[in-house]
C-alpha cells in the first residue's frame, strides 16, 4: 500500500494531538506541522520522479539546518518578530519591512544562529523588462579569474577556501580527536561550523557585490551555461571549481535582473566560445594551458576575453531573435592584434 504524506498524514495531526503520546504537538503552530508534512510529500515526489534522480528522503539531523514556516498570526515589531504559540522574539531587523507581512520562516543553521526570512506584499509588481538594449556585457567564468567580461576587465578569484584551508584543517583535526557524544565534541563541532559559516558569508558577500555591479551597469548580462556536476569529475580542479560556486553567482544575477527589469541571457554550454576567433569565426585547437593564442587570421587572443566577446555576440543574436531592439554593438572590442 502506497501512503501519500500530504493526503494520509495531515488528517492524523488533529487526532494525534488528543492522544497522550503525541499531546506535545499542541505546543506548536499547526501550520508549521502541516508544512513539514508538505515538505515530506514533496521530497518523496522528487524521489519517485525518474527525471530528477534524487536520493531517498532521510531524517534530518538535529545539528543541521532546521526551518519552521508560519503564515497565520505573524507580526513584525520594531525589534522583534511574533509567531504563534510564542511571545515576541527579539531580532535585529537589517531593513524596514514594507507592506503586509505574509509569512515568516525561522531557520537555524549548523552554528546555532537563528534567522527569520520575512515575506511581505508591498503591492508593487515586477518592473517590465526593457525592450531596447543599449548596454550589454558578456561574462566568461573561470578559475584563474573568477569573471572576465567582454571589455577585457578581469575579476580575480578570491579563492576563499584556499585562504581558510589551514584554519579549517586545524579545527577539524581537533574535532576528530573528541569523543563522540561528549560535550567537548559538540563545542568543537560549533567551532568548525562557525568557520564554514564565515567562509560562506565572505563568498556570498563577494558574489552579491559583483552581481549587483554588473546588473546596475548593464541592461543585459550574458553568461555561459556551465555543467558544474560534470566539471567536478576533474579531480585536479574539483576543489577550486566547487569553491567558485558559479551556479550561485548566476542565480544572484538572475533574480537581480528580474527585480530590475533587465535581461540575463544564458548561452548554451556546447557553444565553442573559447576556441572560436571572435574576428574571423574560425575554430582552433587549443589546450587548457594556452592562455594566449594566435588565430590563422593573425589576431592574438587572450583566452578568457575572446570567450567573453563570443558569449556576448551569441547572446545578442539570441536577444534579437526574441524581438528585442539591440544597439549594443559598441561594446564589442577586439583583442590586440599581433
Amino acid at each position: 500500500m502506497c501512503i501519500k504524506p500530504k493526503k494520509d498524514l495531515k488528517p492524523l495531526l488533529a487526532l494525534a494531538k488528543r492522544t497522550r503520546k503525541y499531546g506535545w504537538l499542541k505546543n506548536f503552530d499547526s501550520i508549521s506541522l502541516q508544512q513539514a508534512i508538505i515538505n515530506l510529500d514533496k521530497a518523496f515526489d522528487n524521489f519517485l520522479n525518474p527525471k530528477l534522480k534524487t536520493k531517498h528522503p532521510k531524517f534530518k539531523s538535529r545539528r543541521g539546518r532546521q526551518t519552521s514556516y508560519h503564515c497565520i498570526g505573524v507580526k513584525v515589531l520594531s525589534d522583534a518578530v511574533k509567531i504563534p504559540k510564542l511571545g515576541p522574539i527579539k531580532a535585529k531587523l537589517h531593513r524596514e519591512i514594507k507592506g503586509k507581512v505574509k509569512s515568516i520562516t525561522i531557520s537555524c543553521n549548523a552554528s546555532g544562529k537563528f534567522f527569520a526570512s520575512i515575506l511581505s506584499d508591498d503591492n508593487q509588481g515586477t518592473p517590465e523588462t526593457c525592450r531596447s538594449i543599449d548596454t550589454a556585457i558578456g561574462i566568461d567564468l573561470g578559475i584563474l579569474h573568477f569573471a572576465t567580461d567582454s571589455n577585457g576587465c578581469k575579476t580575480d578569484n578570491p579563492r576563499f577556501l584556499l585562504r581558510a584551508e589551514r584554519n579549517l584543517k586545524r579545527k577539524m583535526k581537533a574535532l576528530s580527536r573528541k569523543k563522540v557524544g561528549g560535550k567537548n565534541r559538540n563545542k568543537s563541532r560549533l567551532i568548525v561550523a562557525k568557520c564554514y559559516e564565515k567562509l560562506t558569508n565572505t563568498r556570498e558577500d563577494f558574489q552579491h557585490k559583483l552581481s549587483r555591479k554588473l546588473i546596475d551597469e548593464n541592461q543585459a548580462v550574458i553568461v555561459e551555461t556551465l555543467e558544474t556536476a560534470n566539471m567536478l569529475r576533474n579531480y585536479r580542479l574539483s576543489k577550486h571549481i566547487a569553491d567558485a560556486v558559479w551556479s550561485g553567482f548566476i542565480e544572484k544575477l538572475a533574480y537581480k535582473a528580474n527585480q530590475s527589469g533587465k535581461h540575463l541571457v544564458k548561452v548554451d554550454r556546447f557553444f565553442a566560445s573559447t576556441k572560436t576567433c571572435h574576428s574571423c569565426g574560425k575554430k582552433s585547437f587549443i589546450s587548457l594551458n594556452d592562455r594566449v593564442w594566435t588565430c590563422n587570421c593573425g589576431i592574438t587572443h587572450d583566452r578568457d576575453t575572446n570567450a567573453a566577446i563570443n558569449i556576448l555576440k551569441q547572446g545578442l543574436i539570441m536577444l534579437k531573435a526574441e524581438g528585442h531592439s539591440v544597439s549594443a554593438c559598441g561594446c564589442l572590442h577586439k583583442t590586440s592584434e599581433s
